[in-house]
């Protein structure tokens, strides 16, 4: 599980007569590759976390699928730092790890968790597809990084198909759903960004690792207070639907997300999210029978060709 401490390597600076070279090297072809495919093994896994929660909720409350999948995910990624005998991070990480944990561990599940009892994951699918854009936007706050005109241009495009889509299918009206959901985003894209930043100096499968334990001071008492609180069945979707949720959204998704982000940018990386409501679209009918949206195909021809024009454009 071993990954190099930073995806671009530094090459040599040559004395030429022509312009200077930009202050951080483009990142050699094969890690770019490789570090796309890994990004989009990460959305490929995030595209089944809706459908878990919905399967994980028809046997547990809100609140104890939140801290369980938490609670389950730490007792795997600690394993792991335990196996592997990863020293305790440098103090000047800490901060970034809580708010990697505050994001992505307790602030993004907690939030859609909720949205989900009044929304379908369709719904919430589509209105999480502005996720891309805002981790841009914090990534270029908390970094510097400043993606090119074409770049956010095609970022736009892609989330005003992705809001025109929300907004028909929801009517025009936000509901409470709607609210909490974007308040995930907010929290979700800073988790992302700052994670994006410390797999940088550290294997992303640390990032996260260290964000789980660094939450068990509130997810431990919250498992066992949701438990006593909130009614428990637990039928095979619900087990699976969890085991899903902490096993492969929460660690091993964002091992693979976070490496990704590491090797090509968390801007490029981010946009590759795009296609993760349209993923999510499909599962939704295939898992939970809902019905597919007749603009879900309209929907889908423009965000993959946005796609495509943000992974070209330079960052």
């Amino acid at each position: 599980m071993r990954v190099n401490d930073s995806a671009i390597a530094p090459s040599p600076i040559a004395v030429t007569t022509q312009a200077p070279a930009a202050a951080h090297p483009a990142p050699p072809a094969h890690a770019s590759g490789s570090g796309a495919l890994l990004a989009a093994l990460g959305v490929a896994t995030f595209s089944l976390t809706f459908p878990a929660t919905a399967w994980a909720l028809e046997g547990m409350g809100p609140w104890t699928v939140v801290m369980l999948r938490s609670v389950l995910a730490a007792a795997l990624a600690g394993s792991c730092l335990a196996a592997c005998r990863v020293r305790v991070p440098e103090r000047r990480h800490w901060a970034g790890i809580a708010v990697v944990a505050g994001g992505v561990v307790l602030g993004f599940p907690l939030l859609t968790t909720l949205a989900l009892q009044t929304s379908t994951t369709s719904h919430a699918a589509v209105v999480i597809g502005l996720l891309p854009l805002a981790t841009a936007a914090f990534s270029a706050v908390r970094t510097g990084a400043r993606p090119s005109r074409t770049f956010w241009g095609a970022a736009l495009v892609g989330a005003a198909a992705v809001i025109g889509f929300a907004v028909q299918q929801s009517g025009g009206t936000p509901g409470t759903g709607d609210l909490f959901l974007f308040a995930a985003l907010l929290v979700c894209a800073a988790g992302y960004a700052e994670g994006g930043r410390l797999a940088r100096h550290m294997p992303g499968w640390q990032v996260i690792g260290w964000a789980l334990v660094l939450a068990l001071p509130v997810t431990v008492p919250g498992a066992v207070w949701a438990l006593a609180a909130e009614p428990l069945h637990l039928t095979g979707h619900a087990v699976a639907g969890l085991l899903w949720l902490a096993a492969g959204s929460t660690f091993l998704g964002m091992v693979v997300w976070y490496r990704g982000m590491a090797a090509i940018g968390v801007t490029r990386a981010s946009q590759l999210q795009l296609a993760q409501p349209l993923l999510t679209l499909i599962w939704s009918v295939v898992l939970l029978g809902e019905r597919l949206p007749p603009a879900a195909p309209v929907t889908a021809l423009a965000v993959l060709g946005c796609i495509v024009v943000t992974q070209r454009a330079r960052s």
